[in-house]
């Protein structure tokens, strides 16, 4: 069976905690995690998960920022957006960020991710 690595990045360590149990328990393999827009954009260079979890609200470069750096930098990684906020006040930001979807915080789980993935 293959295990999906991901890459956790959120500025709130009880959040980031959180998703990695969560995610852990439902088969994902968490390989690092970043708490800012700048680790997150070397970490994901240093680890090339197949998925990065990515807040869009981070205390540097926000996550639309990162999944368009990441993406224009042919990073063969999948890219999810979260937020505590509901999508839709997000418009066309999640598209337009290379991301392929976006998860509200509260609705995260391992089928969430597969769904949005596969």
């Amino acid at each position: 069976m293959f295990v999906l690595t991901v890459l956790n990045v959120d500025d709130h360590p009880t959040f980031r905690a959180t998703a990695h149990a969560l995610l852990e328990a439902e088969g994902f393999d968490v390989v690092g995690e970043a708490a800012d827009g700048a680790s997150a954009l070397a970490e994901a260079e240093r680890l090339r998960p197949d998925v990065i979890l990515l807040d869009v609200q981070l205390p540097d470069i926000d996550g639309f920022e990162v999944a368009a750096r990441l993406s224009a930098d042919g990073l063969e990684t999948r890219i999810v957006l979260v937020s505590s906020r509901d999508g839709s006040d997000f418009g066309p930001l999640v598209e337009r960020s290379g991301a392929v979807g976006f998860i509200p915080k509260a609705e995260l789980s391992g089928a969430a991710l597969s769904k949005l993935l596969s």
